[in-house]
């Protein structure tokens, strides 16, 4: 038995140098840094960011690195080290009617206040390889400096269009006008980049629900630190879909646009950008800027009837990603709003629109570890199984006995 542990032991350590050299690869080729995977694969370290409930991009690039690309790998390790940090607080709600905005889209209003702004999406690309890509850095550097790429602009034309807005700005600012002061025109040109949000909108004529928070509102279910206890309440269920796997909520977001729940839905509002993390330290009394974050945030738009108690009226789902993670908080809105089905009087029929099943099965970090133990020694629990079916086959009188024996030890 102590020679079997010694072996094995030393298979582990093996294990790991060959899980480093496959890390590494071809030693003739350079090696990824983490300021590379950083910055070159920002989506890659979104997701790992939010669903290892981390704002930290270096930390989620090296936790890619270290997992080889596996990002529910990194996802583990990112929040293995998030469990060793302690609490020093907590910030005050995100204002994100204040975000500074670097894409912002609505499917509900074509002319919206502040306007759409396209930002960087996949959305109108050509889902062809692009070979070019294949080329070394320095030669993509010259062509993307001679010839505009993708109806882009070369650098150094898409900086003079920077200072010539700035300059348009200022010249409106300082060009006199009749009756108007310059207060009056900062004022106006404030207003123009301001981008209210489209569920304000629907506020104004009272055709959407309103969730307003109380003076009196109780501090939210930390879910990092207490398991989930079912009735949940929204708080919760929002908690453990930000950090729930993101393929599980595009699944379960996908069948409730096939008919597995009550859902006809509208994206109000896809805001991706910046906003400020607020602290109000005590010594202070009173809320201080620490910092801002890049969030993706997605207000989706659902019809509902009404019911005896509220009229007929929009609601909403509502999602929240670290980084630009637009489909998760996509996903994330839609899961949102069918998991609201009970609260609303609706029929509860659909997997997504039940709680314990959605909640209980969204963790990647929990359904790898429940699959992946199955690769562990079973040793015993086969052997006896086996014996029982050596048993079975050998006596087909004794068949059905010892099927209830089976029976019994699995239930």
């Amino acid at each position: 038995m102590y020679v079997a542990v010694k072996g094995g032991e030393q298979a582990i350590l093996s294990s790991y140098q060959l899980l480093d050299q496959q890390r590494r690869g071809d030693p003739s080729v350079p090696e990824l840094s983490i300021a590379q995977i950083r910055q070159q694969m920002k989506l890659a370290v979104d997701r790992v960011m939010t669903e290892g409930s981390v704002f930290d991009p270096e930390l989620a690039a090296l936790a890619i690195k270290q997992a080889c690309g596996d990002l529910v790998e990194a996802i583990f390790l990112l929040r293995a080290y998030r469990a060793t940090l302690p609490r020093l607080g907590s910030t005050q709600p995100l204002d994100t009617s204040k975000m500074v905005l670097d894409r912002r889209i609505s499917a509900t209003f074509k002319d919206l206040p502040g306007g759409q702004v396209l930002g960087p999406t996949y959305d109108y690309t050509q889902r062809l390889l692009d070979f070019s890509l294949l080329a070394t850095a320095d030669q993509a550097h010259v062509t993307a400096g001679s010839v505009p790429v993708n109806g882009e602009q070369p650098p150094a034309q898409a900086a003079a269009g920077l200072s010539n807005a700035t300059a348009a700005s200022e010249q409106k600012l300082t060009t006199p006008h009749a009756g108007e002061d310059k207060r009056q025109l900062l004022a106006q040109i404030e207003d123009e980049h301001f981008s209210p949000r489209v569920i304000d909108l629907l506020n104004r004529e009272v055709l959407i629900e309103i969730h307003e928070a109380t003076p009196n509102d109780p501090a939210p279910f930390d879910l990092t630190r207490q398991p989930v206890r079912f009735p949940a309440d929204r708080s919760t269920r929002l908690q453990n879909l930000a950090r729930g796997d993101e393929g599980f909520l595009l699944a379960m977001a996908y069948s409730t646009q096939r008919g597995y729940a009550n859902s006809h839905p509208f994206v109000g509002e896809i805001r991706l950008g910046s906003v400020e993390i607020e602290l109000i330290p005590e010594e202070l009394g009173f809320a201080i800027s620490i910092g801002e974050i890049e969030i993706t945030e997605c207000q989706m738009i659902n019809q509902f009837a009404g019911s005896q108690t509220e009229p007929p009226q929009f609601t909403r789902g509502y999602g929240l990603a670290f980084g630009h993670s637009e489909r998760k908080a996509m996903a994330m809105s839609l899961v949102d709003r069918a998991l609201r089905a009970a609260e609303l009087g609706e029929l509860v029929q659909s997997p997504a629109q039940m709680p314990e099943f959605v909640l209980s099965h969204s963790d990647s970090l929990e359904a790898s570890g429940f699959v992946q133990h199955l690769k562990l020694p079973h040793y015993v629990d086969f052997q006896a199984e086996l014996e029982l079916v050596r048993k079975m086959r050998a006596s087909p009188a004794q068949g059905q006995s010892t099927t209830d024996d089976l029976e019994d030890k699995h239930a």
